[in-house]
């Protein structure tokens, strides 16, 4: 008897030369078994902070029903989103002169670049960069990093190396990870040709204890070595873990390729999920516009399980202004505004076009059916910042929004306003909630925060 070739859970839909994986499918298992969705995790990026009481609602009571005028537009969803004021970033000493080159840089890693090699990238693997590490050899994409502006921001405050104004997302401590502006060539990534789909073939035999013994052993050796060896140390166990990852992938796969041999098929897609959402690249100069069909992309990446990481920056620092608020003024040039009211209100405006665009995209994914709930209930998006406010450059109370409850692992609905934690604290615990393992907290970080936890 024939059986047709194994299927794994991002099921092509072909057509002619192309293909788009389609929303989640249950996976190939056991028919008493159904699986839960996979949690992705999406990070979106505006500079120079917030006018602060026009962002942080006074109360839980106003967070739920009259929400602030910069993030007023997440009312119809605000019992989908979490709130978290206190959270620290990163302290700056001695980079003190370059708050524009730090507040990119250590958004998702949560650590300072190596003051020793300031014109060179030597930062930290970043939060993203982890979390595809951990699922991306199980989707097309490990991660998906996206930017609404070219990364060629040229500066060199404290003598720090440009990059760092440019770039959030870091493979390695040396390895910044570009950007894609151009729709089209995302949708391209996304529905990329393909030849035939093969059968799962045989992974090459690496021993899974071996590889138990290297991690194992290097988590013993690095509590003895120097900081500068420690960094390298990490490195290669971010490579190993890479690897067994995927050979983890490979291994579900023959799993599901048995099940298949022996006539158990893929099961049905839930009767309920939402066919993927069509994508249409904008024509005219609004960046309102042209951030929405990011977020669009980001929505079909994730609804079609093409990968379970994204990133956007929204605008990097320097350079970026909004013809449709109806003035033409750069963001940066009004951040500096002391005390006056018109420059104020203007960064007020643009502080709430660019949360507009993350609040379109998490009520697009609360509309979207997935299993038993919604899209949204699947995915932990995060909007924010890497200062508290453009005038002082302040960091001690970076503006954060929470959004969806990451398969169950995040109590939403909620201002929780006496927060006590650190950049890399949130950080960490958003990957546990997105079921990382870490063998090390993230950049400063010394706990989680166990009160955002559902």
């Amino acid at each position: 008897m024939n059986h047709p070739s194994p299927v794994d859970r991002r099921t092509f839909l072909k057509g002619v030369g192309v293909s788009l994986a389609l929303p989640f499918f249950d996976s190939l298992a056991a028919p008493a078994a159904t699986a839960k969705p996979p949690v992705r995790l999406a990070f979106m990026y505006m500079p120079h902070g917030v006018i602060m009481d026009r962002f942080w609602p006074k109360s839980q009571e106003e967070f739920l029903h009259t929400p602030p005028f910069i993030i007023e537009s997440l009312k119809p969803v605000i019992d989908q989103c979490l709130m978290m004021k206190g959270i620290s970033g990163v302290p700056t000493e001695p980079f003190s002169g370059a708050p524009h080159a730090l507040e990119l840089s250590t958004w998702l890693t949560a650590r300072l670049p190596d003051a020793d090699s300031r014109n060179r990238i030597n930062i930290s693997i970043s939060a993203d960069q982890i979390m595809a590490n951990y699922v991306g050899a199980q989707t097309l994409l490990p991660s998906l990093e996206l930017a609404t502006m070219p990364q060629t921001w040229k500066e060199n405050q404290e003598g720090l190396h440009e990059g760092y104004y440019n770039h959030c997302s870091f493979r390695s401590p040396t390895q910044p990870v570009p950007a894609e502006t151009d729709p089209r060539n995302v949708l391209n990534r996304l529905f990329g040709k393909r030849g035939e789909a093969g059968k799962v073939t045989r992974a090459n035999p690496l021993d899974r204890r071996m590889l138990d013994r290297v991690l194992g052993g290097a988590r013993d050796l690095r509590r003895t070595l120097a900081r500068g060896d420690q960094q390298k140390l990490d490195e290669y166990l971010d490579s190993v873990r890479s690897v067994e990852r995927r050979i983890a992938a490979i291994e579900t796969r023959q799993q599901e390729a048995a099940l298949e041999k022996n006539g158990v098929g893929p099961s049905q897609r839930h009767a309920t999920d939402s066919a993927p959402i069509e994508v249409k690249i904008p024509e005219g100069d609004k960046r309102s516009e042209y951030m929405q069909v990011m977020c669009d992309l980001t929505i079909l990446a994730f609804q079609t399980d093409t990968t379970r990481v994204s990133t956007y920056i929204g605008s990097r620092p320097n350079g970026a202004s909004y013809p449709e608020l109806g003035f033409s003024n750069q963001h940066h040039s009004q951040t500096h505004y002391g005390s006056d009211q018109e420059m104020i209100g203007k960064v007020a405006a643009i502080n709430k076009l660019n949360v507009d665009q993350f609040a379109y995209m998490v009520r697009k994914m609360h509309a979207l059916r997935e299993g038993d709930g919604t899209l949204l209930d699947n995915c932990i998006m995060m909007w924010g910042s890497g200062l508290e406010d453009g005038d002082k450059h302040r960091r001690d109370n970076l503006p954060f929004i929470i959004a969806g409850k990451g398969g169950g692992s995040i109590r939403t609905g909620r201002l929780l306003s006496e927060v006590k934690g650190n950049q890399g604290d949130l950080l960490t615990t958003l990957l546990t909630c997105a079921g990382v393992p870490l063998d090390r907290p993230i950049g400063i970080a010394t706990k989680q925060i166990t009160e955002m936890k559902a």
